[in-house]
C-alpha cells in the first residue's frame, strides 16, 4: 500500500505541475497585451508586408482583419487609420505596398483581369490607377521614389526577371516636405 500511496503522490504532483505550467504558458500567450480597437495598429488577424513613409509617419501593411484581404494605411503619429476609398476593391488582392515620402502615394500589386499588375492611388485625390497596363509578362515587388515621380519594379516581359524604371514625368505632384526645395 505504502507504494501505491507514494506513486499516487508523484502523479498527483506531476498532474498539478502540468497543469500550473499550462496555464502560466497561456495566460503569457493571451491577448491581453494587444490592443483589439479598431483604431490599433496590431488585431487578432494577420498583419503582413510592412512599409513605412520616407518620414516615418505612415505604415501601410496588409491584413487580414475584419475577414478581408486589405491594404491599410497607419497614421503613427495620430495613432489612427488613414481612410482610403477606392483603394480596396471588392474581390481584389492587394500586395506589396510602397509609399512615397509622405505616404501621398502608394504603389502597390493587384490584380486586373486575373493578371498582376503595379497600381498607384494618391491619398490626396483618393483614386486608384494602374501603371502598368501594358506590360505583357507578369510584374512583381513595386518601390515608388520618395518624390513619387519613379516607381520602379520587376518584370518577366522577357522570360527572366528584369528591373523596370517607370518615370511618371515631370509635371506630376511631387511628395515633398513642406518647404523643401527641389532641385533638377
Amino acid at each position: 500500500m505504502k507504494k501505491f500511496t507514494s506513486l499516487f503522490r508523484l502523479q498527483n504532483t506531476v498532474y498539478w505541475s502540468l497543469i500550473f505550467g499550462l496555464t502560466s504558458l497561456l495566460g503569457s500567450c493571451g491577448s491581453g497585451e494587444i490592443p483589439l480597437s479598431p483604431t490599433s495598429l496590431n488585431s487578432r488577424y494577420t498583419e503582413e508586408q510592412p512599409a513605412l513613409s520616407g518620414n516615418g509617419r505612415f505604415l501601410a501593411f496588409i491584413s487580414s482583419r475584419n475577414g478581408v484581404h486589405q491594404l491599410l494605411v497607419y497614421d503613427l503619429q495620430q495613432q489612427s487609420f488613414i481612410r482610403t476609398p477606392g483603394l480596396n476593391r471588392p474581390e481584389t488582392i492587394t500586395e506589396r505596398p510602397s509609399l512615397s515620402y509622405t505616404g501621398r502615394y502608394i504603389v502597390y500589386m493587384t490584380s486586373d483581369q486575373g493578371r498582376p499588375v503595379v497600381a498607384l492611388y494618391d491619398r490626396a485625390i483618393q483614386q486608384s490607377q494602374i501603371v502598368t497596363p501594358t506590360y505583357r509578362g507578369w510584374v512583381r515587388n513595386p518601390s515608388i521614389s520618395p518624390d513619387g515621380r519613379y516607381i520602379v519594379f520587376e518584370t518577366a516581359a522577357r522570360g527572366q526577371w528584369d528591373i523596370e524604371v517607370l518615370d511618371r514625368g515631370p509635371t506630376i505632384e511631387l511628395d515633398i516636405p513642406n518647404g523643401a526645395t527641389v532641385q533638377e
